[in-house]
């Protein structure tokens, strides 16, 4: 089976801790040149140095704010002409703020869709011409198990995730045929920061302690236990791959068999 990736370029978003930084190292050790890119410049710098180089990659980052969509331009613009490239985009982007769906604030959904819906585009298509010239692209959506089934007091999340889902399957169909692929990887309930800010909104909602919400939460998933970040980042090292060349438009998702539906 081919994983090897030492001759392509990688961008992986939202990269300076959790699944990103997993997903960065995961590529790096399959070969890949990989570009950094959250708001953080120091925590990148770090994870740069990280980053297994045995395929004598050049490894770099960007430091920006993914909302600031004419800056996002810009860097990015300069990093396909100085670098060359991207063959294998990780579209990850921290997710909204939890709360009811019937009581969030208009401008929150607003907000959320312009987030990770516009700024997608926005990257996708400065990507795009680069996959289609090397005939290889490789399109991940770290996005959420809700696209299948809706999480309780996630009302704003499950939304903007389920259109990412819906733009993802869309695209799916529309570039297969340059040799693109397009999946969504789905996390279940993994341990990062955002897990650990789920579990504090829970408990300080339901009068619990911490310990009782987490608890709880890994009884509830079948192989009784949290994911880790390296987990979640083998899945998407294999859809990166040339050896997932034929597995396009599918939501996979990486729960320990939480989700309750196919």
């Amino acid at each position: 089976m081919n994983l090897d990736l030492s001759s392509k370029r990688a961008l992986v978003c939202g990269a300076s801790q959790g699944l990103g930084e997993a997903c960065a190292l995961q590529l790096a050790q399959q070969g890949a040149e990989v570009v950094l890119l959250a708001r953080s410049a120091d925590k990148l710098q770090a994870l740069c140095s990280r980053l297994p180089a045995e395929h004598g990659q050049e490894h770099g980052f960007l430091a920006v704010d993914a909302h600031d969509r004419d800056t996002l331009s810009e860097v990015v613009v300069y990093e396909l002409e100085q670098g060359g490239d991207l063959h294998i985009w990780v579209n990850n982007t921290g997710g909204p703020a939890p709360g009811p769906a019937n009581t969030a604030d208009p401008q929150a959904y607003a907000d959320a869709f312009m987030q990770h819906m516009v700024s997608a585009q926005v990257l996708l298509q400065l990507l795009l011409p680069g996959m289609r010239a090397a005939g290889y692209g490789r399109i991940l959506n770290v996005l959420s198990t809700s696209v299948k089934q809706v999480i309780p007091n996630l009302g704003v999340s499950n939304t903007v995730r389920a259109a990412m889902g819906n733009w993802a399957k869309t695209l799916a169909g529309e570039l297969a045929a340059d040799g693109i692929t397009v999946n969504n990887v789905l996390p279940g309930l993994t341990r990062t920061p955002r897990l650990d800010s789920l579990i504090e909104h829970s408990a300080k909602s339901s009068g619990k302690t911490v310990e009782q919400v987490t608890q709880a939460m890994a009884a509830s998933i079948p192989v009784q236990r949290f994911a880790e970040p390296e987990e979640f980042a083998n899945a998407v090292g294999f859809l990166a791959s040339p050896a997932a060349a034929y597995i396009t438009g599918i939501n996979l998702p990486v729960d320990g068999g939480k989700t309750g539906n196919l």
